[in-house]
């Protein structure tokens, strides 16, 4: 047999499939066994065995039709014996000589005979169309009944009335009524209408009549030209709600501890009305144990009790249909009493006797139910004889008295019985419980669909108690009185149909009914002959994802069943086995996606009527992937925390990164920074514990990632203090701890509050370990407490916790004195004696007041007391600095304190009338001395000596012409001392001293002024040094004179050594002239980094030491810009040079490099060029200012040493200011050669012009710069263009003149001392004493 299938597929196309369901035979509906049977009956209708002559001739027909369709489709045979594990012997001839393959006849198993004598009962399936509506609407289909109403249709009589009946079918179905069986004509009654396109009825009464004249059985017939389909029996009933007959009741009297039956008795209804009980005045009836409501609507009292007169009873009964609840007249109940209720045994009421029977229908509920009487009020049990009861479906109700079992099935048939007992005895009765059924499905018949000439079967099996019998119909007639079909054969509950055509196509109805009722099903049989067709869109693209799992779904649909096959980039064979699955449905399943998997791959469905394709295109992506997770955290309150997940993707798929916390999704706050490879929570709180999840997910994939945030938070605070053994001086304070917010708590901080001295201010009482809740407190008198707990962790303190109750202590006399007792002067003639005031916890009384004595030490007088509430007193009228014993004693209402003990203090101090004598002043080095003096009598400090202070500041400097600031410092020596050291001081200066005696008061008188000079020291460190590398062969090197030169510079000591990493080369040392400012270092390995210190030396020694390091090359650091080097300056200098020494002053000077002074933009430089010319008996002397020079197109870095400032060459105060100072320097020269030509002492050495030409090297550099205040050049040096500083051309300077070491101005300001004559360039850079001949001295002496 071929089934006719439409081969649907699981998976969303487009994305990832999902795994394939399992197809195994439970899977669609049916046994193991009958799937083998019915692939055996195929393979045998279809003549691949061939086991008998007999079967051979009764169906040669079917044989012959089936071996013609072998050779178009032996895969499908292939398959199938394949899925039942039977070898295919080798047959002679191939399919391309068009021989029929077929199997030698041989002895066949046993089990091939048994099969197939069950084949017959194997045909046939029963497959739906796809629901595709292009094919729906193509294929013709018999009717099928979709919706109709339930069988016992009760409807409410004021509403109208509604009998569905809806069907499927192409084409569409009409539809007929029966009523009791006959033919119900809708057309002849104007209140029965039908819905278009539907056969539902609608019954209107908005125009009369009654809805009881319509009561009937209905039956549905839906009709097109393949079949009619038939709905169920539908009995309409109209729902009634009679009223209770009236009646009169007479009391019901009764016996007390008698049972009693109030019985109900309600109206019959339909459906039968709900019963509860109620008094008169609309309070309901409480039940229990004792009086409770039977099934029937019944009330039961077990024992009637007086109390139960009090009330009336009323039975009631409500509606559903018509929401009415109707009443009954209520009962009366009179009870008698008696002296005591006797005590009896239990018996029933309901049911009565000790056994009775109950039927219950399979799939319904069982309700059992045993009332009993008896004093006291008996307990109900339940049991089942031979077994327990089922604890699935058995629940209790109504205080134990009824057992109800749900859906309740053959096995709960039995014996049951109930037990009632009090103490008194028991007594128990048995319900014998019988189960039968009404029909119910084994095998519902299922519509069938086959091609022409296919067979297939109609199974109609159900069961029931009594066993229902079964009627076939079709199209709503009996099967007997149908035309007779010879294709077709009843065997019982089964209809086999042989080699169908188009003209068997019919609905069949199976109708199986007992006596408790019936099933109706229908089910038609189609006939299709449909070639292939694919119901899935073309061309479809699906991504998934590496190493997946995936199916490539091709559903399809035709009759007979195509066979489908798979084949990958259009070639090749098919794909099945190994890494491939064809399911029958027609999906390729891959069990593990590579990225050789990926292209193009085809479906192929083949039926004898033709074949159809399509085509799926497989992307394969690289899965998604948390290479870096987030970890568990631990952070304090207040802190950030940062939660990583670093995701690796498929780049062509789209990335998102989400965060769930505690598996809901996070909303990021303001506290929050979401990134793309992590989270950031800033301030972190108590709320933001928990888990955190990391979702990356792509339209195809996700990755998970969790990590847990533990937050360690301030504890909450301590709750529920409760003060308890409240003593006279102590008390017991218990609290309950607060949260410790996963911190544990290491201190609770007891605090307390007093209302009278410091209401509202909390002070610490005590500390007690985490691990207690409860202490005893030690407390002061006269104190009125109030306590507060603060529990403290790792994290913080938490908020106090609510004050606890008061409580006050009883008074006492003080057992203290205050502290602090000082008596001190604050006037010449006073004293004030001062004390730390008692707080509460001391006080321990009322009017806290201090007793304040005191009198002169040593002198034996009356003690003076005053009274004072304060906590200061001043003594008035008192000799200068006089001893006194003081002493303060406390005192309140309930007495005085202890007896104090005596404190000595002094009256006022006055200014110190001596000074310090014989001060000897003793130079140690050139920044610290040592004094020494005679101390002062102590009659004349005139209070207590603090200290001798030594007041000295810095007169001037050796250095002529620099500024020193003369603010004066001191020097304290405590206490009475004879000698001292002043440190810190400046070397080569010239210092003044004064000392004075220092006592509370002040200073006193000073002493004599000493006056002392520094010796020279080593000059500070170089300023501003810097390295630059221009290019990968040579270094420059800059840097700037000392800040404090702190004597002579006689040069530079520059050391410097290459390293590379670990390995460091041979160190070389370079000495400078204190002029040279600059220096450029050739590199001889463009790998190495050198590393160079510079100091400056002076007579003393090399002062502190500057270190710097070259750049890194660029394979080492990122390289930055080096500043543009200033081209060649072209120079024009006017003005003749005519000093005979010329040449000699030219040769000694070095170079000196200023810094550049940086321009915002390229900027052209032009200095006026100031020449001085004074002719005279003997010389001529030329004084240049500066050079013109003139820079342009060049953009000058600005260094990180100099300062952001404009460049003053171009200022006009600037130029003002030099003319001014060119101007005096003339008028100076010309009073010196004045002196000099009327003296005629001074010879004048033959000087010779030197022309600076423009070969000469210093040129090349082209820059020059102004120094800051502090380093100005000497007004009227000449500035070269490489920055040196040169200087005067004429050995008659002023700085022979006025700064040479031999010679000085007399106070009339006339020049003494020998004219110093100047030295050739290797003398100038030795150790000389003059200081003229060094051009950095004569910087400092106008800085």
């Amino acid at each position: 047999m071929r089934r006719l299938a439409a081969r649907g597929a699981a998976g969303d196309a487009g994305e990832v499939a999902a795994p394939a369901a399992d197809s195994s035979d439970s899977a669609q509906g049916r046994s193991p066994s009958s799937w083998r049977l019915i692939d055996l009956c195929a393979i045998w209708d279809a003549g691949v065995y061939l086991p008998s002559a007999a079967w051979n001739g009764a169906s040669s027909g079917v044989a012959r039709r089936r071996l013609n369709e072998a050779e178009r489709l032996s895969s499908v045979r292939e398959a199938q014996l394949k899925r039942l594990k039977v070898t295919r012997p080798r047959v002679l001839g191939s399919r391309e000589q068009g021989q029929v393959p077929r199997m030698a006849r041989q002895p066949l198993p046993p089990w091939v005979h048994a099969a197939f004598l069950l084949c017959l009962l194997s045909l046939g399936g029963a497959i739906e169309i796809p629901m595709d509506p292009s094919i729906q609407n193509e294929l013709t289909q018999p009717p099928t009944i979709t919706k109709q109403s339930v069988k016992d249709h009760i409807v409410d009589p004021r509403d109208n009335i509604l009998i569905e009946c809806e069907a499927k079918g192409n084409p569409a179905p009409s539809f007929h009524w029966t009523r009791n069986s006959r033919f119900f004509n809708i057309a002849k009654d104007p209140r029965v209408s039908m819905r278009r396109r539907s056969g539902t009825l609608v019954i209107d009464f908005r125009s009369g009549g009654r809805p009881e004249e319509y009561e009937g059985e209905y039956q549905c017939f839906a009709r097109n030209k393949f079949g009619t389909a038939l709905s169920n029996r539908i009995r309409l009933q109209v729902s009634k709600s009679p009223l209770w007959p009236k009646e009169n009741l007479d009391p019901v009297v009764v016996q007390e501890g008698a049972p009693l039956t109030l019985q109900c008795n309600p109206p019959p209804g339909l459906p039968s009305p709900v019963i509860f009980w109620m008094s008169s005045s609309m309070e309901p009836i409480t039940q229990d144990k004792r009086v409770s409501q039977g099934h029937n609507g019944d009330l039961y009292f077990s024992n009637v009790m007086l109390q139960d007169m009090q009330t009336d009873y009323s039975c009631n009964a409500r509606f559903h249909f018509t929401h009415t609840i109707q009443q009954k007249n209520p009962f009366t109940l009179k009870v008698l009493t008696t002296r005591g209720v006797a005590e009896r045994t239990p018996s029933f009421m309901y049911p009565q006797g000790t056994a009775s029977s109950q039927m219950v229908l399979r799939g319904m509920d069982l309700l059992l139910e045993c009332i009993a009487s008896g004093v006291p009020t008996p307990d109900i049990a339940w049991y089942k004889k031979g077994g327990d009861l089922p604890s699935d479906k058995a629940k209790f109700e109504n205080f134990n008295k009824a057992l109800r079992i749900t859906n309740v099935s053959e096995e709960d048939s039995g014996e049951y019985f109930c037990l009632a007992s009090n103490k008194m005895g028991s007594i128990r009765h048995t319900i014998s419980v019988r189960v039968k059924a009404a029909p119910y499905w084994l095998d519902e018949p299922k519509n069938l669909i086959l091609a022409p000439g296919e067979d297939g079967r109609l199974v109609c099996r159900a069961n029931g108690n009594p066993k229902p019998t079964v009627q076939w119909m079709v199209n709503g007639e009996p099967l007997q009185s149908a035309p007779p079909n010879p294709n077709r054969e009843v065997a019982g509950d089964t209809i086999i149909f042989r080699d169908t055509q188009i003209s068997s196509r019919a609905v069949y109805q199976c109708n199986t009914s007992n006596e408790h009722g019936y099933l109706l099903a229908n089910a038609f049989v189609s006939v299709l002959d449909v070639p292939p067709r694919m119901l899935s869109p073309r061309n479809q693209l699906i991504r998934v994802i590496l190493y997946n799992r995936t199916r490539l779904d091709c559903p399809f649909f035709g009759s007979p069943i195509p066979t489908l096959r798979w084949f990958k980039n259009g070639q090749g064979s098919n794909l099945d086995g190994g890494n491939y699955h064809v399911y029958e449905n027609g999906s390729l399943e891959i069990k593990m996606i590579r990225k050789e998997d990926q292209g193009i791959y085809t479906c192929v469905a083949t039926n004898i009527l033709g074949k159809a394709e399509n085509q799926v295109r497989l992307e394969v992506k690289d899965p998604t992937r948390i290479y870096r997770m987030p970890e568990d955290q631990v952070a304090k309150r207040g802190t950030t925390v940062q939660l990583e997940c670093r995701v690796k993707h498929d780049p062509s798929l789209k990335l998102t990164v989400s965060w769930l916390k505690d598996d809901e999704p996070l909303y990021i706050g303001n506290r929050m920074k979401k990134e793309d490879d992590s989270l950031t929570i800033f301030g972190v709180a108590e709320r933001d514990q928990g888990s955190y999840t990391c979702v990356a997910s792509t339209e195809l994939d996700q990755d998970l990632a969790k990590a847990y945030l533990t937050v360690l938070g301030r504890p909450d605070r301590p709750r529920d203090l409760e003060l308890t053994d409240l003593a006279e001086r102590s008390v017991r304070l218990t609290w309950i701890p607060g949260d410790d917010n996963n911190s544990p708590i290491t201190d609770y901080v007891v605090q307390f509050e007093e209302d009278q001295f410091q209401p509202g201010v909390w002070h610490d009482h005590s500390k007690y370990p985490g691990s207690v809740n409860s202490a005893v407190l030690r407390l002061s008198p006269y104190v009125n407490y109030q306590f507060r707990v603060i529990a403290v962790n790792e994290v913080g303190s938490s908020h106090p916790s609510l004050p606890s109750e008061r409580y006050r202590t009883s008074g006492a006399p003080p057992e203290s004195n205050p502290g602090d007792v000082k008596g001190e002067g604050t006037r010449k003639n006073n004293m004030e004696i001062t004390w730390t005031p008692m707080n509460a916890t001391s006080a321990f009384g009322p009017n806290l007041r201090y007793i304040v004595k005191w009198r002169r030490r040593e002198t034996r007088e009356a003690w003076n007391n005053v009274t004072v509430w304060g906590s200061r007193y001043v003594v008035g009228q008192t000799p200068v600095y006089v001893p006194y014993e003081i002493r303060v004693q406390a005192e309140n209402d309930f007495g005085k304190g202890p007896e104090p003990e005596s404190v000595i203090g002094y009256s006022g101090e006055d200014y110190p009338r001596a000074a310090p004598t014989e001060v000897k002043v003793r130079v140690m080095n050139s920044t610290a001395i040592s004094l020494q003096w005679n101390r002062v009598y102590p009659d004349t400090v005139q209070g207590q000596l603090r200290e001798y202070r030594a007041y000295y500041w810095r007169e001037s400097s050796l250095l002529k012409n620099l500024w020193v600031s003369q603010k004066r410092q001191q020097a304290s020596f405590p206490g009475d001392r004879l000698r001292g050291v002043v440190s810190r001081l400046f070397p080569y200066s010239n210092y003044k001293l004064e000392m004075v005696v220092v006592n509370g008061r002040g200073d006193g008188p000073r002493s004599e002024t000493k006056e002392f000079t520094t010796p020279e020291g080593v000059p500070s460190a170089p300023r501003r040094f810097r390295v630059r590398q221009p290019n990968l062969e040579t270094i420059n090197l800059e840097w700037d004179h000392p800040e404090h030169p702190n004597g002579i510079m006689t040069g530079y000591t520059l050391k410097y050594v290459a390293f590379n990493g670990t390995k460091v080369g041979k160190q070389i040392v370079e000495n400078f002239s204190p002029n040279q400012t600059k220096f450029t270092v050739q590199r001889t390995d463009p790998v190495s980094r050198y590393r160079f210190t510079l100091s400056a030396r002076t007579q003393v020694g090399s002062g502190e030491a500057v270190t710097e390091e070259s750049p890194a090359p660029p394979n080492e650091a990122t390289p930055t810009a080096a500043p543009p080097t200033l081209p060649p300056t072209t120079v024009g200098a006017t003005g003749a040079v005519s000093s005979t020494d010329a040449t000699a002053i030219a040769a000694t000077t070095e170079a000196t490099t200023v810094p550049i002074i940086p321009t915002v933009a390229p900027t052209t430089i032009a200095t006026t060029t100031v020449a001085t010319t004074t002719t005279a008996t003997a010389a001529t002397t030329t004084t240049t200012e500066s050079p013109p020079t003139t820079t342009s197109g060049t953009k000058i870095h600005e260094s990180a040493y100099t300062n952001n400032q404009a460049d003053i060459a171009t200022q006009g105060w600037f130029i003002g200011l030099m003319c001014a100072i060119a101007l005096l320097v003339l008028i100076l020269l010309i009073v010196c050669f004045i002196k000099r030509s009327r003296g005629g002492k001074y010879p004048v050495r033959e000087k010779k012009d030197v022309p600076l030409g423009p070969e000469d090297p210093k040129e090349e550099d082209g820059s020059f710069d102004y120094s800051d205040e502090d380093n100005k050049p000497l007004q009227g040096s000449q500035t070269s263009l490489d920055g040196t500083i040169k200087q005067q051309e004429s050995d008659d300077s002023l700085v022979d003149y006025g700064e040479g070491g031999e010679g000085q101005f007399n106070e009339d300001g006339s020049f003494i001392g020998q004219y110093t004559v100047k030295k050739d360039k290797e003398e100038t850079e030795g150790n000389e004493s003059s200081e003229a001949t060094s051009p950095v001295n004569a910087i400092y002496s106008l800085a």
